[in-house]
């Protein structure tokens, strides 16, 4: 099954995770790049020209802000976390910046979606289509995930990780994201009482 882009957050006894995944069968030169507390998808060495074919394949997908951590598919990102950094909170950051974006306006109508969680493992999870905007409060001790094509309702998953390195490996492929096709890369950052921590998966490197 092929689901392109995923996004999961949740929390379990070790901690709290957010985690991404790309999946693609038209861009598959792109990777994990860690800036501060930040993760930015862009393409390989020797790709940089595919910014020019689409404009939706370069973008933050993960920003941290203290104790909240951003997850997301696209530029929204960024505009979710400076509504936090204002001072608004995660379920209406979040659901306002889905709104404001809209869909991806390519010839698939992509979808966006999108995390937002704390180190307390409270948090929100949401998608647009064109179609309908979806958000789901996601509670201490449960995990999600969600993605753009296929399973486009947060669906419920066990994400037994103990760390933001076995997060990234969990989501690219292992429990059901195994049964998903084409991985490209994965990120993800996990996060206990005294902040977090991140990590990726690059294979081509």
């Amino acid at each position: 099954m092929y689901l392109g882009r995923i996004v999961s957050i949740g929390s379990n006894e070790n901690g709290v995770y957010a985690s991404y995944r790309v999946s693609s069968r038209s861009f598959p030169n792109r990777k994990s790049i860690v800036n501060a507390n930040k993760v930015a998808i862009v393409p390989t060495e020797g790709s940089e020209e595919d910014i020019y074919k689409n404009i939706y394949i370069s973008y933050n997908c993960i920003d941290i802000i203290d104790d909240i951590c951003v997850i997301t598919n696209g530029s929204h990102t960024d505009i979710i976390a400076g509504k936090i950094r204002e001072g608004m909170n995660m379920r209406d950051a979040l659901a306002l910046s889905l709104l404001a974006m809209d869909y991806e306006k390519d010839e698939y109508h992509t979808p966006r979606i999108a995390g937002v969680i704390n180190t307390k493992g409270e948090g929100f999870i949401g998608i647009i289509t064109d179609s309908g905007i979806e958000v789901k409060k996601v509670n201490p001790n449960e995990s999600y995930y969600i993605s753009v094509y296929e399973q486009t309702t947060p669906m419920e998953v066990e994400y037994p990780v103990k760390d933001a390195h076995q997060a990234a490996e969990y989501i690219y492929d292992q429990g059901v994201f195994k049964e998903f096709t084409n991985p490209v890369t994965s990120c993800a950052a996990f996060g206990k009482s005294n902040g977090w921590e991140i990590d990726f998966k690059n294979p081509q490197e």
